[in-house]
C-alpha cells in the first residue's frame, strides 16, 4: 500500500469542504424552517433553573425531585410512554460491571469554628450543597485542624498528630480517605480541592469545588469543601502557630434506594421500523446548581421533546418511520441499570444522541463539540449531526458577521456570537462511552462544552447558561434525530454526500499527523482506511436494502483510496510475531466498561486474582492515556484482530504504544475472565 503526503490532506481541505451546500443539508427545508421556528431557548432555560434548584445525587430525594419534574414536563408536552423506571441500588446489586452504589441522602452538613470569641460558621449544606462530599456518614465533632498538605502519601503525615483530629488536605476527600481516616485516625476531612485542570484553575479563590468520598471506602467519615480563599487563611494561621478549632455537624449517609431513569417516547408510525428507537441521552444527577453541568443537556432534550411532539400533532412535521426516546438517567451508573435490563434497550436503539454540557455562555469560556465515536465503532451518524452542525456554524456565523442570516436561530434572551462548533475525534467521560462499549455497540452522537471553568463548582448557575446555545444545541440534536427516525432505504443516499465530505476531512486530518509523526508508521493509514469502510457499512443498520450509489462510485472510483495513495512510497506491514499473532474475544458477561462511576470492576478484580496492575495504566500517549487505550483495547477484541493489529488500531486513535503494554494488558483481562484466547 502506498503513504499518502501532505499536499493531498491540503488538496482535500481546501477542495472538498467549501463545496458542502449553504442551503440545509439532509431534510427538507421546510421541516427545518419548523425546527428553527419553534424551538425555544427560552423555555429550555426556564426547565433548567427549575432542575437547578434540586441537590440531585443519586438515589436522593433531590433526584426524585427532579425526576417528577421532568416526567410532569413530558406529560404536559403530550409524548407517550412517560415513566420513572426504578432499579435496586444497595451496594450489592450488580447491573453488568456496575456495582450499584447505595443512595445517599443529606439533610444537614454545617461546619463552625470554635473557641473564638463568637462560632463563627464556615459551611452550611443547607445555604451550599456542594460544600458537603458526597457520601459523607453523619457526625457531630469538636475537634483540632490539621494542614497535611496534598494528604496522598505518608509524607504529608510525619511528625503530624492526626488521630482525632480533622485534616486539611488539597486532594479529593476520596482520595486521602485510606490513609487520613483508615490508617492515621483522623475523624473528618476539609478539602480545598480545585477542580479539574483547565488555564483557569485556581484563577478564582472563591471556587467550591464538588467532594466526593469513596463509596465503598471501609473507612466512613465526613468531609467538607472549602474555597481555597478560606483554606489559604487557615493555612496561614496554622503556620503562624495558632490553633483552629472545628465543630461539624452532619446528618447524612447511605441506605438502599433505587436509581431512577426518566424515560417516554414520540412512538414511531412505520409498521416494521417503529420497534427500532433512536434515543436522546443525558445525565439528570448533579450538585446543585449543576447548570451546565448536566441540567442544560436533560432541558436541552426535554425541549426536542416538546418541539417534535408539537410539530408532529399539528401536522408541519410528519411522524417518524422509527420511535423517539427520551432517557434521564444517573450518569453511567443508570445508563448501565438501564442496558443491563431486560427490558430490551439494547436491542431496540440503533443511535444515541447524548448531551452533557451543552448551553456554557461566554463566561464559562466553553468550546462546543460535536464528537465522533470511538474508532472500534465506525458509524455514519456523526456525520450526520457534523452536517447540521457545519451548517448551523455558517449561519450563526454569517448573522455575526453581517447581521442578516436565513436562519440565525438567535434566542431573544441569548447572545448574537457564532456557535462555532468543532467535529472533534473520540474523548471520554460521559454516558456515551457506555453506549459504544462493545457490550453494547450502539453508535452516539456525544454533544459537549469543554473547557468550562466552572464545571463541578457552586458557580455552574444558570446566570451562565446562553438560551441561543441552548436552541442551536437542540436544532442539531432535534434534525439528527428526526433524519435517523425517518430513513429508511429509499433515502439512504442522503447521506451520501455528507458521509463523503467527512470521510476527506478525516482522511486529510490523518495524513497530517502522519506526516507529523512518521514513526508511528503505517498502520496508523491502514486502520483510518479500516474505519472508513466501517462508517459506509453503518448505513446497513439503517437502510440495509440501499443501493448506496454515491459511496459504491467511491470505492470503485477515483476517490476510492485517498487515504492510502500519494507518494509513491510502499510500505510493507510486519507480519505479526511472538504475543503479537494472538486472538482474544470478549465473553458474554459482564457487560460494560471495566472502569464505571464510583466503582472499578477491572481494579477490584485485578486485586482479587492477585494480578499486579499492567503498565498501560502508566502510559501516555500522543491523544490518550491509559484509561483511553484500556477502553478501546477491550473493544478491539473481537477474536478477529491479533494482538499487533489491536496494538495499531489504538496507535492511530491515541498515538504510538509497544506491543508489550498492550499484550500485558490482554493477558491479565483474560486472568480476570473478561477475554478468551482463541485458539
Amino acid at each position: 500500500m502506498r503513504t499518502p503526503t501532505l499536499i493531498l490532506a491540503t488538496f482535500i481541505l481546501t477542495t472538498s469542504l467549501p463545496a458542502l451546500a449553504q442551503k440545509p443539508p439532509l431534510l427538507p427545508e421546510k421541516d427545518v424552517a419548523a425546527l428553527a421556528n419553534e424551538l425555544s431557548g427560552e423555555t429550555a432555560k426556564r426547565n433548567l433553573e427549575g432542575i437547578a434548584r434540586f441537590h440531585r445525587q443519586r438515589g436522593s430525594s433531590g433526584f426524585h425531585s427532579a425526576a417528577e419534574l421532568v416526567a410532569e414536563r413530558l406529560r404536559a408536552y403530550g409524548l407517550s410512554d412517560v415513566a420513572i423506571l426504578q432499579f435496586p441500588a444497595d451496594g450489592k446489586i450488580f447491573y453488568g460491571t456496575q456495582r450499584s452504589r447505595p443512595a445517599w441522602d443529606a439533610e444537614v452538613g454545617e461546619l463552625f469554628e470554635v473557641g473564638v470569641s463568637a462560632e463563627r460558621k464556615i459551611a452550611s449544606f443547607e445555604a451550599e450543597p456542594v460544600v458537603l462530599a458526597e457520601d459523607s456518614e453523619s457526625a457531630d465533632v469538636t475537634t483540632g485542624l490539621v494542614d497535611v498538605g496534598d494528604g496522598t502519601k505518608d509524607s504529608d503525615y510525619t511528625g503530624k498528630e492526626v488521630k482525632g483530629k480533622i485534616v486539611l488536605v488539597a486532594a479529593q476527600p476520596g482520595a486521602v480517605q485510606a490513609l487520613a481516616i483508615g490508617k492515621y485516625g483522623a475523624v473528618g476531612i476539609v478539602s480545598y480541592a480545585q477542580n479539574q485542570k483547565t488555564a483557569w484553575s485556581g484563577e478564582n479563590e472563591n471556587l467550591i469545588r464538588w467532594g466526593h468520598l469513596e463509596t465503598f471506602s471501609p473507612n466512613k467519615t465526613f468531609a467538607f469543601m472549602v474555597a481555597l480563599k478560606t483554606a489559604r487563611a487557615m493555612q496561614a494561621r496554622l503556620a503562624a502557630g495558632e490553633k483552629i478549632n472545628l465543630h461539624a455537624v452532619v446528618k447524612a449517609g447511605q441506605h438502599p434506594g433505587n436509581y431512577e431513569v426518566v424515560t417516554a417516547t414520540i412512538p414511531g408510525s412505520d409498521a416494521k421500523l417503529k420497534e427500532e428507537e433512536i434515543a436522546f441521552s443525558c445525565h439528570l444527577d448533579h450538585q446543585r446548581p449543576g447548570a451546565n453541568d448536566n441540567a442544560s443537556g436533560c432541558v436541552t432534550i426535554l425541549e426536542v421533546a416538546r418541539t417534535l411532539q408539537k410539530l408532529i400533532d399539528e401536522k408541519k412535521l410528519d411522524c417518524p418511520a422509527r420511535t423517539i426516546r427520551f432517557i434521564f438517567p444517573p450518569e453511567v451508573e443508570g445508563t448501565m441499570a438501564l442496558l443491563n435490563s431486560p427490558l430490551h434497550f439494547v436491542s431496540q436503539i440503533k443511535a444515541v444522541i447524548h448531551m452533557d454540557m451543552v448551553g456554557g455562555g461566554p463566561e464559562t469560556e466553553a468550546v462546543f463539540h460535536v464528537t465522533r465515536g470511538p474508532m472500534s465503532l465506525p458509524s455514519f451518524v456523526h456525520d450526520v449531526a457534523w452536517a447540521f452542525a457545519d451548517w448551523v456554524n455558517e449561519e450563526s456565523y454569517k448573522f455575526a458577521a453581517t447581521g442578516a442570516a436565513e436562519y440565525p436561530m438567535v434566542a431573544p434572551e441569548g447572545g448574537k456570537e457564532p456557535l462555532r462548533a468543532e467535529y472533534s475525534p473520540f474523548s471520554m467521560g460521559s454516558d456515551h462511552e457506555v453506549y459504544q462499549d462493545s457490550s453494547f455497540k450502539i453508535p452516539a452522537i456525544y454533544l459537549n462544552d469543554w473547557p468550562d471553568r466552572y464545571i463541578h463548582t457552586n458557580f455552574d448557575t444558570a446566570a451562565n447558561i446562553d438560551p441561543t446555545k441552548l436552541k442551536r444545541v437542540a436544532f442539531i440534536g432535534a434534525a439528527s434525530a428526526y433524519f435517523l427516525a425517518r430513513m429508511q432505504s429509499t433515502s439512504a443516499g442522503d447521506i451520501d454526500l455528507e458521509t463523503i465530505a467527512n470521510r476527506l476531512r478525516r482522511a486529510a486530518w490523518m495524513i497530517a499527523r502522519q506526516q507529523r509523526i512518521p514513526s508511528d508508521g503505517p498502520g496508523r493509514l491502514v486502520e483510518q482506511s479500516n474505519y472508513e469502510n466501517g462508517v459506509i457499512e453503518s448505513v446497513r443498520r439503517f437502510a440495509p436494502d440501499s443501493a448506496y450509489a454515491l459511496n459504491r462510485a467511491i470505492e470503485a472510483g477515483a476517490g476510492a483510496d485517498l487515504i492510502v495513495s500519494g507518494s509513491g512510497r510502499d510500505v510493507e506491514l510486519p507480519e505479526a510475531t511472538g504475543s503479537g499473532v494472538l486472538k482474544f474475544r470478549r465473553v458474554g458477561f459482564p457487560k460494560g466498561p471495566l472502569m464505571v462511576f464510583g466503582y472499578d470492576y477491572f481494579a477490584d478484580h485485578v486485586k482479587a486474582a492477585g494480578v499486579a496492575t499492567p503498565k498501560l495504566f502508566g502510559y501516555e500517549g500522543l491523544w490518550g492515556s491509559g484509561e483511553e487505550y484500556a477502553y478501546e483495547i477491550l473493544n478491539f477484541a473481537d477474536g478477529k484482530r491479533n494482538t499487533q493489529e489491536i496494538r495499531d488500531a489504538v496507535s492511530a486513535e491515541c498515538g504510538p504504544i509497544p506491543l508489550e503494554l498492550v499484550a500485558e494488558y490482554l493477558e491479565v483481562l483474560e486472568k480476570i475472565g473478561v477475554l478468551e484466547k482463541i485458539k
